[in-house]
């Protein structure tokens, strides 16, 4: 076993669990990346696999058919698997974020409905906040749901979603103003919508198209796309948790657990840089020795480890104090910034140790070069999380007068 990123006081089921995700990214993921990443190629077989080893129902409660497990335990496995490569565990993110969204938020009929499709993969979940003009100004949405009758009929362009052409069901968040009072929070002008369609692009249903995928420098593999409403709709029980007004919140509640996933990904990529740049030090000879006999790239792995130990043990701990009941919105977006800040700066380093070769595709780290930066960004930017942070830790010291 490894010495980095090990985790203390496991139970035998969470060490049994990730053992065996260990193993799967170790003899189907890892051998298969390089090529379904070159190929833009969906992992449908990888993923298939994923719904037999039980992951996408990992925290769903055992009442509804999953395994009923903490967020230390999912945290943990997307490590494991974004070690493999890091677009499968994109496929994982957004469907566990639509169902913690419906597990926290959802009514009684709408979790009787979903869960249990989702826990064995049958439904697989994409969520979407942004829009072209907006990024990470979620109060800037245009999108609307206007109610009419029986229905709410949708109208907008959203942006960015993971998995929106292969998911079967998009939490969508939108501005439902006719249902708020005067002068009330653009906050509480936003509701969550659940869009259930097929597979695929196009005009998947009426008034919903998926124009097709964005193309990206990383992160292949898992189809990113935009999402168009036109007159899309809807029935009210497709309103998340029936009131609205609360879209925001539950959609905040979503991603900061998504910024602990998100954390959890860059602690996997740049774990997998630090093995790969310390296996081609011991085989690759210059001077007539190993490079890794060389002080530089000795200090320069260092370096590497000891940001790869860092950045997970903040992980761990952010998602332990979730765990907890606790608030933990400092602690995942002091995680996400730091272990997303940390991979770049640790894939970087590897990729420094391959020399020229780092530069062809035939080596992994040419992949995990590309696919890092989508990590600073995802889930809200560098500057955000220290936005957040920042305004946290001055509740927390606020001066006493």
């Amino acid at each position: 076993m490894a010495r980095l990123a090990q985790t203390e006081d496991l139970t035998d089921i969470q060490t049994d669990i990730l053992g065996a995700v260990h193993d799967f990214v170790e003899n189907e993921i890892i051998p298969n990346a390089n090529s379904l990443e070159h190929a833009d190629e969906y992992p449908k077989d990888i993923v298939d696999g994923l719904k037999e080893l039980g992951v996408f129902g990992l925290m769903i409660p055992e009442e509804y058919g999953g395994l009923g497990e903490s967020l230390t335990t999912y945290a943990l496995v997307v490590e494991e698997i974004a070690r493999g490569w890091m677009s499968v565990s994109g496929v994982i993110n957004t469907h566990f974020i639509v169902a913690y969204m419906i597990m926290q938020h959802g009514t009684e009929e709408q979790k009787a409905y979903y869960l249990p499709r989702m826990a064995t993969g049958e439904v697989r979940g994409a969520f979407s906040m942004s829009e072209p003009g907006c990024g990470s100004d979620v109060a800037a949405i245009q999108s609307k749901a206007v109610r009419d009758g029986d229905e709410y009929v949708l109208n907008g362009q959203k942006m960015w979603l993971t998995n929106g052409g292969s998911s079967t069901l998009v939490a969508v968040l939108v501005l439902t103003p006719d249902d708020a009072p005067e002068g009330t929070s653009v906050y509480k002008k936003m509701s969550t919508f659940l869009i259930e369609k097929p597979e695929g692009f196009g005009e998947v249903r009426p008034g919903l198209t998926i124009p097709g995928k964005i193309d990206k420098m990383g992160y292949k593999g898992v189809d990113t796309t935009e999402l168009i409403m036109s007159d899309l709709r809807l029935p009210l029980d497709s309103l998340l948790g029936g009131t609205p007004g609360q879209g925001f919140y539950q959609m905040m509640d979503g991603v900061e657990v998504g910024r602990v996933n998100v954390a959890a990904r860059a602690c996997g990529v740049a774990l997998r840089a630090f093995e790969l740049g310390a296996e081609y030090s011991q085989l690759r000879e210059t001077f007539g020795k190993p490079i890794a006999q060389h002080q530089a790239v000795q200090f320069r792995l260092a370096e590497m480890a000891t940001k790869v130990e860092a950045a997970h043990l903040m992980m761990v701990r952010a998602a332990r104090k979730k765990d907890s009941g606790e608030r933990n919105d400092l602690e995942a977006g002091m995680a996400k910034y730091l272990a997303s800040e940390y991979c770049k700066e640790v894939v970087e380093d590897s990729f420094r140790i391959h020399g020229g070769y780092g530069y062809s595709k035939e080596y992994e780290i040419e992949r995990l070069y590309r696919e890092a930066p989508m990590l600073m960004i995802g889930e809200g930017t560098a500057d955000i999380q220290r936005m957040i942070i920042g305004r946290r830790l001055l509740e927390e010291y606020k001066l006493r007068t």
